[in-house]
């Protein structure tokens, strides 16, 4: 794919546009999350058997996988803020539909157009990037990341609030509602983003990737009710390995491919990547777990006896707690790196579900294991757009925070999925209804647990990037270094800094050129060991970095000099990557 890594100017961006931005993601969370108290209501409100009123979950589910990569691609293309309206004015179409009817069919077809919303979550996050500055992306990147915790935990009680006391279609004309306010502020305080990258859509990639991820997620979702040894399971999943094998043969021959495959090798996106999925199935593990321990009755000897509301009440401190972590992972972030704070999450996470083990005889006590899982949950969610961010291109952001946010989705339907089985076969069987044990819940946080260890891994195998988030960009130096040295009185005359490669990793050996306005060749250096570079340089005025190392592509940068020492760190290019200045 064709593309550049320039950065272009930034739109102006005011100071409402993280807010804006952050309350279209919980607009979203909450639209995942409307129909959870209605659950166990819904064959009956929909006039229909248990096992078809599932594709009211599933539909959203596939259609949310779907439109995420491909909207966020569609972004990068053709502007991302238009597509960020686009999605939720679908969303919208979709509420509307689901609330003026009961007929299965019907509500089926609103909750897929409803899952469509899902991709402005990577959206957001690309937008961020293009337009604020360094010092604020960090925070607000982890709102926007964290968002989808947050609608979920704040949405859960209010949505249970209204189905206990008014018609169950009133949460759609809420969902809706919600949906016209941020497009409306969207439109208001948002400006499109300036960055774009080169190529077309590759419409035969992102039916590949649709029919592959439908061929996956179903029989996850429904493997419960077909049997998971059953020929349909059996053969969805051998289809979805065969399309997507095909797909990506595909797309590694494509010209503008939908998913740059290459991209996503790298260790730094491809390790992000398997631990989201990891972090989405123990986000998912309590969502599951504690609303149903809430509301058994006290009569089975461990259930809380809650009401609807109260259930809600006692799990929305995990939402919250992730919003409040926003801040301080920007303060982690800044000092540790991303990669340093997703540890930190996860281990966080890990506490919380151990913990949780125990903490299960009284009300107070799931708040507690609430507010810890979403303390650990708020900082690993927070920190994964950071690291996708500074190992990809900027024209490739929104794509790839779309897959990012797919890579979550499909760690909360195999969470879904598994735990159903773990409650299903756990479950004890009372006057024909199956009550979940104490035993299917303890089983469940064991699995969270286990899937957090796995990220723990996937974190550990993650590249050392430094502090982030940092802007991928030619030049990048840090504006606390910048003003150490404008304070420096005594201070030597030239550039020094790093080679990097696209992943924030030392380059040895590369060859760094000093090159004056007239195209001259004003000095040369080789990186050491650990990537550091020295040039001096002739006089003050404007100079261009050219950057070589074996495998990899040449880069040029622009850089000026004012007569004080600059520290500048300059990124290497990808072979093939289409580079100017």
């Amino acid at each position: 794919m064709t593309h550049t890594t320039t950065e272009e100017p930034r739109g102006k961006a005011s100071g409402a546009v993280v807010p804006v931005l952050a309350f279209a993601g919980i607009v979203v969370a909450v639209m995942q999350t409307l129909l959870v108290p209605v659950i166990k209501d819904l064959p009956q409100l929909l006039h229909t058997a248990p096992s078809n009123a599932t594709w009211v979950l599933t539909s959203t589910l596939l259609s949310g996988a779907v439109a995420t990569p491909i909207m966020g691609r569609l972004g990068d293309l053709y502007g991302k803020r238009r597509m960020l309206i686009a999605s939720l004015a679908v969303m919208v179409i979709g509420a509307l539909v689901s609330a003026f009817t009961s007929q299965l069919l019907t509500m089926i077809v609103g909750r897929t157009l409803q899952g469509f919303a899902m991709g402005a979550i990577p959206l957001g996050i690309g937008l961020m990037r293009d337009m604020l500055p360094r010092e604020r992306l960090g925070s607000a990147m982890a709102l926007m990341s964290s968002s989808i915790g947050v609608g979920g935990g704040l949405a859960l009680p209010a949505a249970a609030l209204v189905a206990q006391h008014t018609d169950w279609h009133a949460l759609f004309y809420g969902a809706a509602g919600l949906g016209v306010l941020a497009i409306a502020l969207t439109l208001l305080v948002v400006p499109e983003s300036p960055m774009r990258a080169r190529g077309s859509f590759d419409l035969p990639g992102a039916l590949g990737l649709s029919a592959g991820l439908v061929l996956f997620l179903l029989p996850i979702t429904k493997g419960s009710d077909w049997g998971w040894a059953s020929g349909t399971t059996l053969g969805l999943f051998l289809a979805a390995v065969v399309v997507l094998v095909l797909w990506g043969l595909y797309e590694l021959r494509a010209g503008a491919p939908l998913v740059d495959l290459r991209t996503t090798a790298r260790p730094a996106v491809l390790f992000t990547n398997l631990a989201s999925i990891m972090v989405g199935v123990a986000f998912y593990v309590v969502s599951l777990v504690l609303p149903q321990l809430l509301q058994l009755p006290k009569a089975t000897g461990y259930g809380l006896g809650q009401s609807m509301v109260v259930a809600g009440l006692c799990v929305a401190p995990l939402g919250l707690t992730m919003m409040f972590t926003a801040p301080v992972y920007a303060r982690l972030s800044a000092r540790y790196g991303p990669r340093t704070t997703l540890i930190i999450g996860l281990l966080i996470i890990a506490v919380g579900y151990g913990g949780g083990l125990g903490l299960m005889k009284a009300p107070w006590e799931t708040i507690l294991t609430s507010v810890i899982l979403g303390a650990g949950i708020g900082l690993a969610y927070s920190s994964l757009p950071a690291l996708i961010v500074g190992a990809v291109p900027a024209s490739e952001t929104g794509a790839a925070n779309g897959l990012n946010t797919l890579m979550r989705s499909i760690g909360t339907s195999v969470s879904s999925a598994v735990i159903g089985m773990v409650l299903a076969n756990t479950a004890h069987t009372v006057g024909g209804l199956a009550i979940p044990t104490m035993h299917g819940f303890r089983v469940s946080f064991l699995i969270a647990t286990g899937a957090v260890a796995v990220g723990l891994v996937m974190a550990l195998c993650l590249p050392r990037t430094g502090r982030a988030p940092q802007q991928h960009v030619q030049l990048r130096a840090s504006s606390e270094e910048d003003a150490v040295l404008e304070r420096a009185e005594d201070v030597l005359r030239g550039f020094r800094g790093r080679v990097l490669d696209p992943a924030g990793v030392p380059v040895a050996r590369a060859k760094v050129t000093l090159i004056d306005r007239r195209g001259r060749q004003a000095g040369s250096a080789v990186s050491a060991d650990d990537g550091a570079y020295e040039l001096a340089v002739p006089g003050q005025g404007a100079y261009v970095l050219a950057a070589r190392a074996a495998g990899y592509g040449p880069l040029a940068s622009a850089a000026t000099h004012s007569g004080e020492e600059r520290t500048v760190e300059v990124d290497l290019a990808l072979p093939g990557e289409a580079v100017s200045v």
